[in-house]
């Protein structure tokens, strides 16, 4: 009885292809290996001027420029002016015209005309030397009375009062009792008239401890990996990853 040969799955490793970048398509720009399944378009190629075949040609390209306000009925414009130099004196040779500037005119100097009136005008002088000596004294060397408090006779002022010290005698705070205050009672401790609570103290350590009895500290213990009374959760792990090439291992061998 002939054995029936099974279909095994197919392992990419132990195919040899070439990869994606090995292929290459025809290019579909141009008309050198252009792809034959796509259209192309016609292609045209631009070279230099043939001096021997064509004849030269001295005029200029279309390089003309005609402006905006040239029309067909003329030129369309508003007039237009310019400023432009002082020109010479008509009497010398390379002598400027001398034209005075606005400010060489003193129109407020012009006698008047056309029965004009002129305002008055005045002039500050000097203190010349013939003057007698004025000896009254300026504004600034008055002073004024102060208004503030009872100084002043010839003017009304508000009552003024003062604060003075405090008397020890005849005082309302004197203590003519002499009672003390509520700081100078003490309470009475409530052990004397009631049961008595118990009391603690915390002394020294009374021995130097020594090298046997070195207790461990409490990141020496380690509570989580204790699971004698106490559920223990599911622990899981990651290995590593095996070839699929690997045969496994055969424990029985059906004969």
């Amino acid at each position: 009885m002939e054995e029936v040969a099974k279909k095994r799955p197919i392992i990419s490793a132990r195919e040899r292809g070439p990869g994606p970048a090995r292929y290459a398509l025809p290019p579909t720009v141009g008309y050198i290996n252009h792809d034959f399944t796509k259209p192309s378009s016609p292609a045209y190629t631009i070279h230099s001027r043939v001096s021997t075949l064509l004849p030269l040609d001295s005029s200029p390209g279309p390089r003309y420029h005609i402006g905006d306000r040239v029309t067909r009925f003329g030129r369309m414009e508003t007039p237009a002016y310019s400023i432009l130099g002082r020109g010479r004196n008509a009497g010398t040779k390379g002598e400027l015209f001398h034209t005075p500037g606005p400010g060489a005119y003193s129109p407020e100097r012009a006698p008047p005309l056309n029965a004009q009136r002129r305002p008055p005008s005045y002039t500050i002088g000097g203190r010349t030397r013939y003057r007698p000596v004025d000896a009254v004294p300026p504004p600034n060397r008055y002073s004024l009375p102060n208004l503030l408090g009872c100084q002043v006779p010839n003017k009304p002022c508000s009552p003024s009062y003062s604060f003075s010290s405090r008397r020890k005698v005849g005082a309302p705070s004197e203590d003519l009792s002499m009672s003390p205050g509520p700081g100078k009672y003490n309470s009475t401790n409530p052990d004397i008239y009631r049961h008595r609570q118990p009391s603690f103290s915390m002394q020294k350590r009374t021995k130097r401890p020594n090298n046997s009895s070195a207790v461990p500290g409490p990141g020496a213990y380690s509570p989580e990996k204790f699971h004698v009374h106490l559920p223990r959760p599911p622990s899981f792990s990651m290995g590593i990853r095996h070839s699929e090439f690997v045969c496994p291992l055969v424990v029985d061998v059906a004969d």
